[in-house]
């Protein structure tokens, strides 16, 4: 049985796009040897590859990391609905050892590969409390549902464009987001109103703010709330994004930019 790359060739034939994760230098050289064009996904271009999509988060979960990088090149244009793409990759160890096909459609641009990308936080703080917020929606506080707003980055402007409910219980100290025991106590204040201030590094800079951007000019959908409009509004206004758990109805939605451009149902997530 030969290797990987000499089955490559009856595999990529007839796809409209071929994504290699991670290649190894030797890898991507064979492949071009093959006479094969295909768009490099990884944290940096190491293989000096013409086209090239970034993969921020090592993504353990390959349908997560497939997911991130066909967005990826969705938004670069490198890929478009209807296109089937073939996604080589690593699961089993660091070499390449597996072939998935792919049939895009509308449902894979879901706005997480511009969050994660393109905003000021670094995205590891970003995972991080996006799973926060789903584990919130997951299991709700003490079996009961719980909304929650994040606003993540540019943290001094945010501030100055808020204002304290309460005593701020992370005023003195220095704890991160990410952090297990942080989480805990990051869920235990999300029962009180305001929202969770989180610096560009992870860095838990305030709770219990209430936001004061202007409304004006904010478009969110029908039926969500005054949290929702603040996050919202805060991102149009800042460099920050938001994370909104909603109480209603569960979701979690980010904002950027003063636009909602992702949407969750942690049950599914």
């Amino acid at each position: 049985m030969g290797s990987l790359t000499d089955q490559l060739a009856s595999l990529v034939e007839d796809a409209d796009v071929v994504l290699l994760f991670s290649p190894s230098t030797s890898f991507y050289t064979r492949f071009e040897e093959m006479g094969s064009a295909a768009v490099v996904v990884a944290a940096e271009n190491a293989v000096d590859a013409e086209e090239f999509v970034e993969l921020p988060l090592p993504f353990e979960n390959v349908r997560d990391r497939i997911r991130f990088g066909i967005e990826g090149a969705m938004d670069a244009d490198l890929v478009d609905e209807g296109d089937e793409v073939v996604c080589v990759v690593s699961i089993f160890g660091d070499a390449t050892d597996a072939v998935v096909r792919v049939g895009v459609d509308s449902t894979i641009h879901t706005g997480i590969y511009d969050l994660f990308v393109n905003s000021r936080a670094d995205p590891g703080v970003i995972r991080d409390v996006f799973e926060v917020a789903i584990e919130l929606g997951q299991k709700g506080q003490k079996g009961k549902p719980v909304g929650a707003l994040f606003v993540v980055g540019d943290a001094g402007k945010v501030m100055n464009k808020s204002r304290s409910l309460s005593y701020n219980p992370f005023e003195k100290s220095h704890v991160y987001v990410g952090d297990p025991i942080v989480n805990v106590m990051l869920k235990e204040f999300s029962r009180l109103d305001g929202a969770f201030i989180v610096s560009d590094s992870g860095k838990i800079v305030s709770a219990y703010r209430y936001l004061e951007p202007a409304a004006e000019g904010v478009d969110i959908p029908k039926g969500l709330g005054a949290r929702h409009m603040a996050g919202g509004a805060i991102t149009r206004d800042t460099n920050a994004i938001a994370i909104v758990l909603s109480e209603s109805d569960g979701l979690v939605r980010a904002f950027k930019g003063g636009r909602l451009i992702l949407e969750v149902d942690p049950e599914e997530y």
